[in-house]
């Protein structure tokens, strides 16, 4: 019988913790504007999740969610802002996991570039994972 992955993570001031019993999917950057203003940074590091697997296990009470388009609530702790997944409608059954607040180790590293063509005029992108415009 395979070993059940198990991830664990926190936002910046440890009050929120998580842990996730399952895989963790393709980690993708996205460089949409929305991306970029929800973490402050040229591009946020996602991957999907399954919501089964993903389990607040400190401080659900810090956990808030933003309506940041019709179909998209971005979560992030009360407290100090780390943004930690979003929900999309048309997926409710995957969260897309902010990758830097993982305090498990990956083994896995970033397939893609996606949104480039509205990524930020001071960002270079020096990888050479495939980039496209908008999702594909």
């Amino acid at each position: 019988m395979a070993e059940e992955s198990r991830y664990t993570g926190s936002c910046l001031c440890g009050g929120l913790r998580y842990e996730i019993q399952g895989e963790i999917g393709d980690i993708v950057e996205c460089h949409c504007r929305k991306c970029r203003k929800a973490n402050g940074t040229a591009f946020a590091t996602n991957a999907p999740i399954q919501k089964a697997d993903f389990k607040i296990v400190q401080g659900e009470h810090l956990l808030k969610k933003f309506q940041s388009t019709a179909t998209t609530q971005r979560c992030f702790c009360a407290d100090c802002g780390s943004p930690i997944i979003s929900i999309k409608a048309e997926t409710p059954d995957v969260y897309r996991l902010r990758i830097g607040t993982l305090d498990t180790a990956l083994t896995q590293a970033p397939t893609q570039h996606i949104f480039v063509a509205s990524k930020a005029e001071w960002d270079t992108i020096c990888d050479t994972l495939p980039q496209y415009a908008e999702r594909p």
